[in-house]
């Protein structure tokens, strides 16, 4: 079958990304999260297409299964709980381990089920597995931007799939044998020259769209392990993990040496990424994915850090909100989500928000939470607020509602909240607490919208990017 879309001669892997991703775009292929850029594409037939790897013969013959969190592969998942099957999932970019067994509750229903295979189930049906735990994968699915009919993988440009088959091997849970399955759209599937792929890129043996099974017969091999020369210790930092794995892999007297700032496994992203259509949710993000750190060059930089100085010294771009909580430190901002009222492009309506509101405090919010996971927490404590302010940098957010009785309700459901093991605290914001009677509205006015426009891609540190 003749690829629709066609590779220039000397394409880069960051070139068929961009041809993948602006076609997806352009075609409407894609399910939420959209844009598709800088994600693997949760492509519409996704979940059929998933339920194809019943289908093969190594699947029945499989006791373990990792699948990666994509959203793209939640159909994959729910097929091996269905199944009575182990199902290993990989943490977040591996910030706390390698992956998580997902253990459904005993005598689960279908619907039980499907809510385990989505990121929420992910993240409350898991227990985490160590190094020391005797794994056996007999089958690998995996995301994937593009790929060729002969099993040449590219991903998201991260480097994650390929990193986390190579500690897997390191772990001895992965053997030649393992095979390794793919699940995108009928355009994702292009021809990827072979000397594109390096000795750490992951291949896959089989591919599944939602018009065919395709079995690649690969005649490259997959990564042998980790490769510690295209590592260094700010990667060591990022993933904690692999201190433990190269301590284990020194005593076993293997050549742990490592790169001098190495800039990882994938090198093929370019230093300022070709311009996009913006998302249209920037706190929300793929089910199991984070956004990729946007680089700013300095000059860039430069001019971003003059404009917020100038609005500063004329009183703009601060809301309400940020002066009640004192003061704001240095390089940190701040993101205001509506959760209900005007959707994309009717900011400038604002007769269908009150005049004043009722703000709730939310303090102790654990680092790398989302905002999206804190709505979704909201939303199940029927606490979702009128409009909620991201300070995710400061380990806070605040809530606004209608009125005093909708804030009181909101205030005694969320207490006792817990999200990734830390309690969150609740309470009346500031310049409400004391002196109001109940039943009597906040004269505090709503904070000015903040257009994704005004939020810098990237903080003076470099480091901290609000959700």
């Amino acid at each position: 079958m003749e690829p629709v879309i066609k590779i220039n001669p000397g394409a880069s892997k960051w070139d068929i990304r961009q041809k993948v991703w602006d076609y997806i775009e352009e075609k409407n292929l894609a399910n939420f999260p959209r844009p598709v850029h800088n994600r693997i594409p949760n492509f519409k037939g996704a979940f059929a297409s998933c339920a194809k790897v019943t289908a093969l013969a190594v699947f029945s013959q499989s006791a373990e299964v990792k699948v990666d969190p994509d959203k793209t592969l939640e159909g994959a998942r729910l097929a091996v709980l269905q199944a009575h099957k182990t199902l290993l999932v990989p943490t977040p970019r591996l910030r706390t381990g390698l992956f998580n067994r997902i253990t459904p509750p005993q005598g689960a229903s279908k619907e039980q089920l499907r809510i385990c295979s989505s990121s929420q189930g992910v993240r409350d049906f898991s227990v985490p597995v160590g190094l020391d735990a005797k794994v056996k994968v007999d089958l690998v699915v995996v995301g994937s931007v593009a790929v060729s009919e002969k099993g040449c993988r590219i991903g998201k440009g991260e480097g994650f799939a390929d990193m986390e088959y190579a500690m897997m091997v390191s772990m001895g849970a992965v053997n030649e044998n393992t095979v390794v399955v793919t699940v995108v759209h009928d355009c994702q599937v292009v021809d990827i020259p072979e000397e594109l792929m390096a000795s750490h890129d992951l291949t896959v043996d089989f591919i599944l769209t939602p018009t065919r099974v395709i079995e690649t017969h690969c005649k490259l091999p997959k990564p042998q392990g980790i490769i510690w020369t295209k590592l260094d210790d700010e990667k060591l930092e990022k993933i904690p993990i692999l201190k433990k794995l190269r301590a284990l892999e020194e005593q076993a007297g293997k050549d742990v040496t490592m790169g001098p700032t190495s800039p990882g496994v994938e090198t093929d992203r370019p230093k300022q990424q070709p311009k996009r259509r913006p998302r249209q949710n920037p706190q929300q993000d793929a089910e199991g994915e984070d956004r990729p750190e946007r680089r700013v060059e300095p000059e860039q930089k430069a001019r971003q850090q003059t404009a917020r100085v100038r609005k500063e010294s004329r009183g703009e771009g601060r809301g309400e909100k940020e002066k009640e909580a004192g003061n704001v430190p240095k390089g940190k901002t701040t993101m205001i989500v509506k959760e209900h009222g005007p959707q994309e492009g009717e900011a400038a309506n604002e007769s269908k928000f009150p005049p004043s509101v009722t703000t709730v405090y939310l303090g102790g919010i654990p680092a790398g939470l989302r905002v999206s996971e804190l709505k979704t927490a909201l939303r199940e404590k029927k606490a979702a607020p009128l409009r909620l302010t991201w300070q995710g940098a400061q380990h806070r957010a605040f809530l606004d509602y209608i009125d005093p009785q909708a804030a009181d309700q909101a205030l005694e459901a969320l207490q006792g909240l817990s999200l990734n093991g830390h309690n969150l605290q609740a309470e009346m914001a500031k310049s409400q607490r004391g002196g109001r009677r109940s039943g009597q509205p906040s004269k505090r006015q709503r904070p000015p919208i903040v257009s994704k426009s005004k939020i810098p891609p990237e903080t003076k540190s470099g480091t901290e990017v609000p959700e």
